[in-house]
């Protein structure tokens, strides 16, 4: 048992082997990063790397020199003697000629290791991505393993705090999942007081610049602080694959629950820094974070700049690693609790809602009231640099009408105390405030809570001083009047804020039923497209409309991204487009316009990503740009890219299953075909080479009735063979619309005289009863190809009946039509295969469960026959539960056309044994 139990025991932790498989899969498809981290710039970061570069090259590693920064250091210059060097090359940016990373000729190279330095250096406008850590990401996707350099001011979580400590606002900044990206972080450290000597004797900067930078960025206690956080944060990380060696190799520990952050996050300018110490928060965790903005239905933020914080904020937030969300409610706290709950949060952090002790009547807290009600998960206030009154929630802010707004209140209060004046010169009214009452809610319902609340107030002073005692001064002379008035203000505030909210809620629920509908209609149309042009005409037209502007759709053809659509019209892109365009395909992420990759572009890109993949890219370019979209809008677009990829995807596998059936038809024809043709061919070529044979071994000694039993059955299988050659070339012509139709008069007599006068020679055993009414009219046709199709029922008959039952053919007339029937006396077709048997090769099995014929015949008959005009049909059993007829409907010429054998008005009836 203790055995048991101890294996169980060392049982290796799910999530770290599924972290171990993930890691073994990347770096298998992907290059390794190793990063080497100082504390400040100067400490040594450039030389260490190239230093290790000469050990990499005396192992044998194809090491090359990608870009580095020497700042006309003498001993970094020095290390790069030996080391092949890629060239820059030569960019235009801002009129400027700079000389920068070439990207392209690294991955050209492909080299086994690359170094490339200052990780968090900003590109030109120009180039294909605005930071170098988004090239450094691209070469280890293609493969190359990528040394780098990185001081720690620079990592996207510590800007701030960076900020606090030295004074200087960095600009230029590396996300986090970076970091932890790297397979390796080598701590480039020196002590502060080697660093400012460094300084000194000019090794970092030229003198005149070193001596500000010892005055300002370079001080003692700056230093010991960025180094401390250098160390911490390699610490950090380097405890995390600690744990992670330990659960691999299944040693036993306490090992805690994993944490789940989530920050609240708002439209304000202190956002930022509530999602960076919650972001610092969960790295010192090792847990998930998650960002979620919050905002009230109804009240949602309308100023662009606000719009446009949220966006950045958000982008920020998945720069820092964070999943983001949006939700929309009602009850902000106890949504986010619930959502906190589904999604397994731990802690909660939220910055503290400003305001006094009027606020907190309002019950506009959302920071308290989540602190109140949350159970079971720790909440943490972020109270630092908050401004004065500052919210951490626009949707908590007081409502904000417009100037036309407050002008319709004062215009109704006014209107209100005019008709009061007019109402009490004609009647003794004792209570007017009802008329004040209804100017309110008009307010309310036409301009919202704001305006409504402002007329409230105005219709409170207008009452007092129109209306009440002493009249035309606000003072009261009755308490009961100056109690009524107050209570008066009461209901008009919360009348007028209901009704607003009423107004809000109904108007946030038209725009939702506006995106609704839009929705639906653009999923009616998609699932109404017939082909893959129109649906993506559809996609293109559609989500133009939905953007105000131009809409572009690119599909993968050939291994290269083709434009497909258009709305309005555009048949060109750019360098920039079409580099943004293969990277949001490449990447499954949107770029170009308002993006990290390829700002510069037009067009803003995204990829239509359904389940089985990325089904091409869709470019946007709005007339009043991206950023300016409200938040409903972005969520419409959002769902309506998704329509069309999961439309585009079942597109096309509807066009790949209809050729997966064509295919899998075409090879049953083919093998129908083949097996008909190694039948038909070997029975009678095998017939007439054994006859021959037989004459030129044996005919002198053989009889001259032998020797003509013989020639005759020659004659016989070469008819057979003839006939089947025939109908395939007659197939053939047929599916091709080649075959020759002539659209002649003709006596339909004479054709079904001449097929059973062919019938004769071919089966002379087979008796054929023609039966011809005399009043045959004549049909337009061919008259050869209606006689190969009558004698090929009647070759069908010949093959599935006895040979001592006769086959009848009769002829009359049926209104507008002439009825042809071939009858024959044999068993009969089952009532299930009488439409089949006009397919290509189908075939009924005889009564010895065999099949005869090749199945053309009746195929090439309904071709024939439909071709002219007429139809053709099985009729089964016919008498006594016997027999089959075959019955062709040929459109009869009018009457004075008609065509008569010529010598006799009575019928006719020919009786031929054959």
């Amino acid at each position: 048992m203790a055995g048991a139990g101890g294996s169980n025991g060392n049982r290796p932790s799910p999530e770290a082997m599924l972290a171990l498989a993930r890691r073994e899969s990347a770096s298998a498809v992907g290059g390794r990063l190793k990063i080497f981290l100082g504390a400040a710039p100067g400490v040594g970061k450039t030389y260490a790397m190239l230093s290790a570069a000469h050990h990499a090259v005396a192992e044998g590693i194809n090491v090359l020199v990608g870009v580095v920064e020497t700042h006309g250091r003498a001993e970094t210059d020095a290390l790069l003697t030996g080391l092949s060097v890629l060239p820059r090359r030569s960019i235009e940016d801002n009129r400027h000629i700079v000389m920068e990373f070439d990207l392209d000729a690294a991955l050209a190279n492909k080299p086994d290791l690359l170094l490339v330095d200052e990780l968090a250096h900003s590109n030109p406008s120009v180039s294909r991505h605005p930071k170098r850590y988004m090239d450094v990401t691209e070469l280890l996707e293609a493969g190359i393993d990528v040394w780098t350099t990185m001081n720690i001011q620079h990592l996207e979580s510590l800007a701030d705090v960076v900020s606090r400590i030295t004074g200087v606002v960095v600009r230029e900044r590396v996300p986090d999942i970076v970091l932890e990206r790297a397979d390796e972080i080598v701590v480039v450290d020196i002590t502060p007081d080697d660093l400012i000597q460094r300084l000194k004797e000019g090794k970092v900067y030229l003198p005149e610049n070193a001596k500000r930078a010892i005055d300002n960025f370079f001080k003692p206690a700056n230093l010991t602080a960025l180094r401390e956080l250098a160390l911490r944060r390699t610490a950090d990380q380097v405890d995390g694959k600690m744990v992670s060696l330990l659960r691999e190799s299944q040693i036993e520990g306490p090992w805690p629950t994993s944490e789940r952050i989530l920050v609240c996050i708002a439209g304000d300018e202190r956002s930022e820094m509530v999602l960076r110490a919650a972001s610092r928060l969960a790295q010192g965790l090792k847990a998930t974070l998650v960002a979620v903005h919050l905002e009230r239905v109804g009240a949602e933020a309308t100023d662009p700049t606000q719009l446009k914080r949220i966006d950045d904020v958000l982008r920020l937030a998945r720069r820092l690693g964070a999943e983001t969300t949006r939700l929309s409610a009602q009850d902000l706290a106890g949504e986010l609790l619930r959502y906190a709950q589904r999604q397994n949060i731990t802690q909660i952090v939220i910055g503290r809602s400003g305001g006094g002790p009027l606020k907190r009547l309002r019950g506009l807290s959302l920071s308290d009231a989540v602190g109140q009600r949350a159970r079971d998960i720790a909440v943490h206030l972020v109270t630092e640099g908050a401004p004065e009154g500052g919210q951490a929630l626009a949707a908590l802010t007081w409502p904000r009408g417009s100037l036309a707004g407050y002008g319709t209140a004062a215009g109704s209060v006014v209107a209100a105390c005019a008709l009061g004046m007019v109402l009490k010169s004609l009647f003794n009214l004792p209570n007017l405030s009802m008329l004040f009452l209804t100017a309110v809610l008009f307010c309310a319902l036409t301009r919202g809570i704001a305006p409504a609340i402002a007329a409230a107030v105005l219709s409170f002073l207008a009452y007092n001083f129109f209306f009440i005692p002493p009249v035309y001064s606000f003072s009261i002379a009755e308490p009961q009047e100056f109690f009524a008035l107050i209570i008066f203000l009461i209901v008009a505030i919360f009348t007028g804020g209901l009704a607003g909210r009423v107004r809000e809620q109904a108007e946030a629920i038209r725009r939702r039923s506006v995106g609704t509908q839009r929705l639906y209609e653009f999923s009616r149309k998609l699932s109404g497209a017939a082909s893959i042009d129109d649906l993506l005409y559809m996609i293109a037209n559609k989500l133009s409309a939905a953007i105000d502007g131009t809409a572009i759709v690119l599909m993968p053809e050939a291994g290269e991204l083709t434009i497909k659509s258009s709305w309005p019209p555009e048949d060109q892109l750019g360098t920039a487009e079409w580099a943004a365009a293969r990277w949001s395909v490449s990447h499954r992420e949107p770029a170009g316009r308002l993006t990290a990759t390829l700002p510069m572009a037009v067009y803003q890109f995204r990829p239509l990503t359904a389940s089985q993949g990325v089904v091409g890219s869709v470019g946007l370019a709005p007339q009043l740009g991206m950023d300016q979209m409200p938040a409903e809008d972005e969520r419409v677009l959002e769902a309506m890219l998704d329509q069309a990829a999961l439309a585009i995807e079942r597109m096309e596998l509807s066009s790949e299953t209809v050729k997966a059936h064509a295919l899998v038809e075409s090879e049953r024809l083919r093998s129908a075909l083949l097996s008909s043709i190694s039948h038909d061919l070997r029975t009678p070529l095998s017939a007439i080479v054994g006859s021959v044979t037989s004459l030129r071994t044996l005919g002198p000694k053989m009889s001259k009735a032998a020797q003509d039993d013989l020639l005759a059955a020659i004659e016989e299988e070469a008819g057979r063979l003839s006939r089947f050659v025939a109908n395939l070339l007659d197939m053939t012509r047929l599916e091709a619309g080649a075959l020759d139709l002539k659209r002649d008069w003709m006596d339909i007599g004479d054709v079904l005289r001449a097929a059973v006068e062919r019938a004769r020679r071919s089966f002379p055993r087979r008796r054929v009863e023609l039966e011809l009414a005399a009043d045959l009219p004549a049909v337009r046709g061919d008259a050869r190809l209606l006689e190969q199709v009558v004698f090929n029922l009647l070759d069908n008959a010949d093959k599935y009946t006895d040979r001592d039952t006769p086959t009848a053919v009769t002829a009359l007339r049926d209104g507008a039509d002439v009825v042809v029937a071939v009858i024959d006396q044999g068993p009969g077709i089952p009532q299930r295969d009488l439409e089949r048997i006009f397919e290509k090769f189908y075939r009924v099995a005889k009564g010895d469960g065999r099949a005869a014929g090749t199945g053309l015949g009746l195929s090439i008959g309904r071709g024939v026959i439909t071709a002219m005009g007429g139809s053709i049909h099985a009729e089964s059993p016919v008498r006594d539960g016997r027999g089959t007829a075959m019955v062709l409907h040929m459109p009869a010429a009018p009457n004075n056309s008609a065509v008569t054998d010529g010598s006799s008005d009575e019928p006719s009836h020919e009786s031929t044994s054959l």
